[in-house]
Formats: structure tokens, C-alpha cells, sequence
């Protein structure tokens, strides 16, 4: 039987090393969280989502996926502090009234409510110099999941 290339193998399984390998260091474990740009790209895709949950009654899928949002900025808050501040304005002013509608099965304010999120992310990109992220719901609805209630 082929053994595993090691990056698959468990430590234990490599005989020819006997030595525990050395603890990482915080600096190393630094290196291994994920940027801003991975962690918007959750975002952007839990937003899509979120939109269209929402557009086919499936509030509380729409309610996860806007939690979701949520939870990925207070992470980002944390990894990117400079940003922390802004995050908690968009939560508070954003989301948590984005959270209510969903809440409440209130389509029309939730419609207008993701309207004016969605345009608040993109000014926020605009003061953070990244004025070339400009984020559009797409037109498509995802296919990975059901996004309707059964009617």
C-alpha cells in the first residue's frame, strides 16, 4: 500500500521523525488567518444569498445568511481593527434593522433596507480606498440552495 504524501499523514504515522515539531509562533498563526478580501468574499456571497432567501419567503434562511454577514464582520473587526469602528456603525445601523425586517417577514423594508446596506458598503469601500470594489446584487439567484419556501 502507497503511503499518504505527507502533508495527508498524521505526525504519528511518519516514522522517520521522532522530534515533536515546533509550537508556530503567534506571528506564524498571523500569517495563517484569512485577509480582509477572503473574509468580504464570505460576505459578499452570504449577502447574495440573504437577498434572495428573502425574495422567496424563506425568511429564516434569509435571517441566517444575515447573521452570517454579522458574524464575519465582527471577525474582521477583530483582525482589522482600523476597520472596527465603521463595522459596528453598519451593524447597528445596517443590520440589526436588516435583522428586524427579516424578523417580522416585512419585505418591502427589508427591500429598502438591503438597498441602502448594500449602497452604504460600497461608500465605505470608497473611504477605505478601495473604490474599485463596487459589490451588485447579481441578477441570477444562487444554485447551491433552496432559496424558496414550499407554497
Amino acid at each position: 500500500m502507497d503511503r499518504a504524501p505527507p502533508y495527508y499523514r498524521k505526525v504519528s504515522d511518519d516514522s522517520s521523525s521522532t522530534k515533536p515539531s515546533p509550537a508556530l509562533t503567534l506571528e506564524q498563526i498571523a500569517l495563517l488567518l484569512p485577509g480582509t478580501g477572503e473574509i468580504m468574499a464570505s460576505v459578499g456571497n452570504c449577502w447574495w444569498k440573504c437577498a434572495y432567501a428573502a425574495r422567496g419567503g424563506n425568511w429564516d434562511l434569509a435571517e441566517y445568511f444575515a447573521r452570517r454577514v454579522r458574524g464575519l464582520q465582527r471577525k474582521l473587526a477583530q483582525l482589522r481593527p482600523k476597520y472596527a469602528e465603521d463595522l459596528l456603525l453598519f451593524e447597528n445601523q445596517q443590520l440589526t434593522p436588516l435583522l428586524t425586517a427579516l424578523a417580522s417577514h416585512d419585505g418591502p423594508s427589508f427591500e429598502r433596507i438591503y438597498a441602502s446596506a448594500t449602497d452604504n458598503a460600497n461608500e465605505l469601500h470608497v473611504k477605505w480606498a478601495k473604490p474599485y470594489i463596487h459589490w451588485v446584487l447579481p441578477d441570477e439567484p444562487p444554485k447551491d440552495l433552496e432559496l424558496e419556501v414550499d407554497r
